[in-house]
């Protein structure tokens, strides 16, 4: 009997320890929610959604530092910035603002930041006129100084690129909108959803195509749209305030830990759990909740994921390196 019982501890403490280095088990999200004292953890993927394609999706290329534009300088720091500011707010007549799109099983978001910030702009220096929305198709797959595709690139080198050689449109995966709507399907998050599996590790790139799809009407090279200039923003908070608060969401890059797999509230801060590589994202505003200041995020995981697909992240003190590479620039329609 003796024996029975030290087996029996012996199985629920290695299955605890399981669930602990587990992000996606109950276990850890309890462990985080008895952590953290400004968000809250809950499930937002599959338990059994394999770690091969949680790290796939994570596509900011560890040398991306070295493809950051030159940065803007500012004159000086204007004194009206409010405490609280929301693009999605300020620019009403800009959908692509609300929008959030899906990487799938691609390690893309470096050009799904840099594609989503870039259409938020286009609307919003035109006046709310041009609703262009770029494609994250022709850009992963077109630009070959960017980095690897979906094995992870460049924010820094894609408003580059925008400004160099243009970007076609392309909406979300089976939008049929625009030129080049993204090719990679999301995956389904959860037991009972419509979408197929989270698989393994990221998909392949697609291959570069210069021309748009047979029920588009405008050729390939006369639906591209550019960049008018490019360049980076400094870690002072209020420069990337500016930025946003002048010309809209910006790009930014940031290290990931298992535990941001589970926010479902609040401000974000790293609590538990290890790092699984760089993403990258949209900056669309910022706050304070509880007397804590964040900045407003959008992320490209779908919208079941987090809270309606954004997040918030502690702001002031470069966590995880949110401040650290900020890309941004202006289109070709801008004063």
């Amino acid at each position: 009997m003796r024996a029975i019982c030290i087996l029996l501890v012996f199985t629920l403490a290695t299955v605890l320890a399981d669930g602990i280095d587990d992000p996606l088990s109950d276990e850890f999200i309890e462990i985080i929610n008895q952590k953290a004292t400004t968000w809250k953890a809950g499930r937002n993927f599959h338990s059994s959604t394999p770690k091969t394609y949680l790290q796939s999706l994570m596509g900011v290329h560890p040398d991306s530092k070295n493809y950051l534009n030159e940065p803007k300088m500012l004159s000086s720091i204007r004194a009206d910035l409010p405490e609280n500011f929301d693009s999605r707010v300020n620019w009403p007549n800009c959908p692509t603002i609300q929008e959030i799109r899906d990487q799938g099983s691609c390690g893309s978001c470096w050009a799904f930041g840099a594609v989503e910030a870039m259409s938020d702009r286009e609307c919003i220096h035109s006046g709310g006129k041009s609703n262009f929305r770029y494609s994250a198709e022709d850009l992963v797959s077109c630009c070959h100084t960017c980095g690897f595709g979906c094995n992870g690139g460049f924010p820094g080198a894609a408003w580059s690129y925008w400004v160099h050689k243009g970007i076609v449109s392309g909406g979300a995966y089976g939008s049929h909108q625009g030129c080049q709507p993204y090719q990679i399907a999301p995956c389904e998050h959860h037991v009972n959803g419509t979408r197929g599996p989270c698989e393994g590790e990221g998909g392949k790139t697609p291959k570069c195509a210069k021309q748009c799809n047979s029920d588009y009407t405008v050729p390939y090279n006369k639906d591209k749209h550019y960049g008018k200039k490019s360049y980076s923003i400094g870690k002072n908070t209020d420069e990337i305030r500016q930025e946003i608060y002048e010309n809209g969401p910006v790009e930014g890059a940031f290290t990931v830990f298992e535990d941001l797999l589970s926010y479902k509230s609040g401000v974000y801060q790293h609590v538990h759990g290890k790092a699984l590589g760089g993403h990258a994202i949209r900056i669309l505003g910022w706050g304070v909740e509880n007397g804590v200041d964040y900045w407003l995020i959008g992320n490209s995981w779908n919208t079941d994921w987090g809270n309606n697909g954004f997040f918030k992240i502690l702001r002031g003190h470069d966590h995880c390196g949110i401040e650290s590479e900020i890309s941004a620039g202006l289109p070709a329609n801008s004063n």
